[in-house]
């Protein structure tokens, strides 16, 4: 039996983490280690990511070898009922890993990193805003059931229901890996809630995703480029609301690129997190420049224009989720809603590394 693990090569240096895991903890020993909390935060939050890979492939190297003795004395003792025992064991195994496979799979410079995630719903008024807050509730349920933080950095709450908008900042190891997958804009096809006479209606919201950004990145923001605005915070149910103008709004006026930050009582505070949008932002838009300078611009990614939606999700007159840039699909809409985000964000990876490894 040649255990999968072995062809991971490529993909995993276990030397090289091990390495990187001591690094880590060289770091954390020094005295001024807890001098920058954030950053002492983030490093410990990444070293536990990679003793986690460590973890779970000597766990699979465990799990081949254990694998391959029972096989062995299955077929020296003839015994059909541990044969049958190592069928089900492989196959366990197999699916253990084409999950660790896809966990190696990110392996740009910033899939380690959090996502800013931001949802705009598009013209419909209230149809797309309550599309906009279905969104929103799935991708916070994705977030939690994968150990990830989520925090509002900006809520705007619909006329009627939904959302106008939404900032989130989902914290966790790999997380803008996962969610550069959704971004784009996301179709739903339903039977109006809203509409008294129950026809059917088409809805659009972008999503958009970035790293987040720390200030160790070299992105040049001059200060006479930046608009400032302060505002009284809003939201939903009470929430981030604020009797002063804490809420912050920067515009960088050379791109035009606006962002907006409300969910921290210091306008000090939204500054600053304003402030890592920003950078997340600009910085984003300079690797898609030079992307289209090299011809690599991302194939649907580049482009959030209505109409060139990268998944459906359709209500009626079937149950339908699929994502057409990969053709993964499935008919439990109920559970995607929910926050089944994984088999799409699988197939979306490996569409990449297979267009990758085509050019």
């Amino acid at each position: 039996m040649q255990p999968n693990y072995l062809t991971l090569g490529g993909l995993f240096d276990l030397d090289y983490k091990q390495e990187m895991i001591a690094n880590y903890e060289e770091k954390m020993a020094a005295p001024d280690f807890w001098d920058d909390n954030d950053k002492a935060q983030a490093l410990i939050a990444e070293m536990n990511g990679i003793k986690g890979a460590v973890d779970q492939y000597a766990g699979l190297q465990q799990e081949c070898d254990d694998i391959e003795l029972m096989l062995e004395l299955a077929e020296e003792e003839g015994d059909e009922s541990l044969l049958k025992e190592v069928g089900d064991s492989i196959t366990g195994l197999k699916k253990k890993l084409e999950e660790f496979e896809l966990q190696l799979l990110l392996n740009q410079p910033y899939d380690k990193l959090n996502a800013i995630l931001e949802l705009h719903p598009g013209a419909g008024g209230t149809e797309s805003q309550d599309w906009g807050q279905m969104l929103l509730r799935m991708y916070t349920r994705w977030a939690e059931k994968q150990g990830f933080k989520v925090e509002t950095l900006d809520y705007l709450p619909g006329d009627e229901a939904g959302i106008k908008s939404v900032t989130l900042l989902i914290k966790g190891y790999n997380a803008y890996g996962y969610l550069k997958a959704e971004k784009g804009v996301h179709r739903l096809v339903r039977i109006s809630p809203f509409d008294s006479s129950g026809r059917r209606h088409t809805s659009f919201v972008s999503c958009d995703v970035v790293p987040e950004i720390t200030d160790d990145v070299d992105i040049e923001i001059r200060t006479e480029d930046l608009k400032i605005d302060t505002y009284r915070a809003s939201g939903a149910g009470g929430q981030h609301i604020n009797t002063t103008d804490s809420a912050v709004r920067i515009t960088h006026i050379p791109t035009g690129v606006v962002v907006t930050c409300q969910n921290e009582r210091s306008q000090i505070k939204n500054r600053e997190q304003a402030m890592t949008m920003l950078r997340s932002k600009l910085y984003e838009r300079k690797l898609e420049e030079q992307r289209k300078e090299l011809d690599e611009i991302r194939g649907e990614q580049s482009d959030i224009a209505w109409g060139s939606q990268i998944r459906s999700y359709v209500f009626h007159p079937y149950s339908m989720v699929k994502d057409h840039r990969t053709s993964v699909e499935t008919g439990n809409t109920g559970a995607v809603m929910d926050g089944d985000l994984n088999p799409f964000i699988d197939g979306y990876l490996r569409s990449q590394i297979r267009t990758s490894a085509e050019e």
